[in-house]
């Protein structure tokens, strides 16, 4: 275990730097997509291409997927470790993550469009997919696909089983071995369903749960509506330093914002090309900005929510890696879903503990559905094809891997994971920057038919690029295109 704790040090230590400093390169790079096109990435949302066909899905649906993935054990579990490690100010940081992690997401999403490809009849690409076709590395491209695979098939899985059978076990009494055999029964029933299954579980199930969760918080700040102007105060002051109690933990604080930030909204780590490939649309941009909101609602909505819910009841506690304990406000209580129960229950005695195991295993289960589909995607990258005894294989592992998290150290197992993130958050960020300028120069090619007064449509030789895999030059605007928004 101290092994592994080094690695990640060494891994996240410099990573937080390049994440930071990777984001506002990209916020300068677009000019400041993420505030100028918000308008426009919810009327994407809203009216863009709301047809689906046997190759490719909605942009509503590919939301869902991603948000599918993003909002997850993060969400909740996540956000109490980061203020429990960083104090009140991590929140802070992890909000300035995501909003110079819009920019990233929407480049490495906008180049899993233009670089997608057509696989046994369905659009796939990510990751692998665009560092093999616009740079040329195929070798590299494999081995990130290797260990996305392995990361989401076998290392991650755990990490969201094991928070709810964990949950359930604690607020409920259940045990964890009933809890593994039920997820993974239920688990075995999308997934066997392939794409088709799996993107209609998401589309109902996200937007529910999200919007639930969030409804849950906005009652919890309503009933401490006063004070809430002296939480938000105490975020502030800390994330700068100026806090007399939490000013020493500055750096604790920008480390674990940002580490929790990435984990979450994985903007940055190319959790999100994956789905952001699926999708049916005029112009890659479409796609990028539709993603850039999703980073925005899981972060700065249901993380934001559980931050505030926990600060503005003081249900937390802070004790740093080094020196003492700063707020022992729940002596004795573990880092986790337990500081979200005690703040919900401060307003219902009893109720913070079953909705919060709800809530945590429909964001951990809906992961664990998206986590499926990405894996396949890299195998289908490996393989160029998706086999039916490499995608049982593939399932087996996935399966056998969320059973064994169920029952396992949640120690151990967000130890794995956290490698394997950074690991490839390392190699997509390194990649995105020999990479942005496609990116780049679609949005530029989006906003200029936009400033014509256009519905974007592309064409591979207005950025520069030949024909391409689901792209057609000649055709006059995108070969995937079926409607328009």
């Amino acid at each position: 275990m101290e092994l592994l704790t080094q690695v990640n040090e060494w891994l996240w230590t410099p990573l937080v730097v390049v994440a930071l400093g990777f984001g506002l390169l990209l916020t300068f790079l677009t000019r400041c997509m993420q505030i100028r096109l918000l308008p426009t990435m919810v009327r994407q949302l809203v009216r863009s291409e709301q047809r689906q066909s046997d190759e490719g899905i909605s942009p509503f649906q590919a939301l869902s997927l991603a948000m599918s993935s993003r909002v997850g054990v993060g969400n909740i579990a996540g956000v109490a470790t980061a203020i429990a490690a960083g104090g009140p100010g991590a929140l802070f940081w992890m909000a300035m993550m995501t909003f110079l992690g819009g920019a990233t997401a929407f480049v490495e999403s906008t180049l899993a469009q233009i670089f997608k490809r057509r696989i046994d009849g369905q659009f796939r690409g990510g990751m692998p997919y665009y560092i093999e076709k616009g740079l040329g590395l195929r070798k590299v491209a494999v081995g990130a696909a290797v260990v996305a695979a392995v990361l989401y098939a076998v290392l991650a899985p755990g990490i969201q089983s094991n928070a709810i059978s964990s949950s359930f076990d604690s607020a409920l009494g259940i045990d964890p071995l009933i809890s593994a055999i039920v997820i993974t029964v239920a688990l075995a029933f999308i997934i066997v369903g392939g794409r088709k299954r799996i993107v209609k579980f998401v589309q109902v199930i996200v937007p529910f749960m999200a919007g639930a969760y969030i409804l849950a918080a906005v009652v919890v700040l309503a009933f401490n509506v006063t004070a809430l102007p002296s939480a938000v105060g105490l975020v502030l002051s800390s994330a700068f330093g100026a806090h007399s109690v939490y000013g020493g933990i500055l750096g604790a604080a920008i480390a674990w914002g940002v580490r929790r930030a990435l984990f979450s909204n994985v903007a940055g780590v190319g959790e999100g090309t994956y789905s952001a490939a699926a999708a049916q649309v005029s112009h890659p941009a479409k796609q990028g900005l539709v993603q850039c909101l999703s980073v925005y609602i899981d972060t700065l909505f249901v993380c934001m929510a559980t931050g505030l819910m926990i600060i503005v009841t003081g249900a937390y506690n802070v004790e740093p890696a080094e020196g003492p304990a700063l707020a022992s406000n729940l002596p004795g209580t573990e880092a986790g879903p337990a500081y979200t129960q005690a703040a919900m229950d401060s307003v219902s005695a009893g109720a913070g503990g079953p909705f919060v195991a709800v809530a945590l295993a429909l964001f951990a289960f809906s992961t664990l559905v998206a986590f499926y589909y990405i894996s396949e995607t890299n195998l289908a990258y490996v393989l160029r094809r998706t086999p039916l005894a490499a995608t049982a294989v593939l399932k087996t592992a996935l399966l056998a891997m969320t059973f064994w998290g169920a029952v396992q150290s949640a120690d151990l197992i967000w130890a794995i994971g956290d490698i394997g993130y950074a690991s490839l958050a390392w190699v997509n960020m390194l990649c995105l920057l020999l990479l942005a300028k496609p990116a780049l120069r679609a949005l530029r090619d989006f906003d200029a038919q936009r400033r014509r007064g256009l519905d974007p449509t592309f064409v591979p030789a207005s950025i520069g690029l030949g024909d391409l895999d689901c792209w057609q030059s000649d055709a006059g605007r995108s070969s995937t295109t079926h409607s328009t928004s």
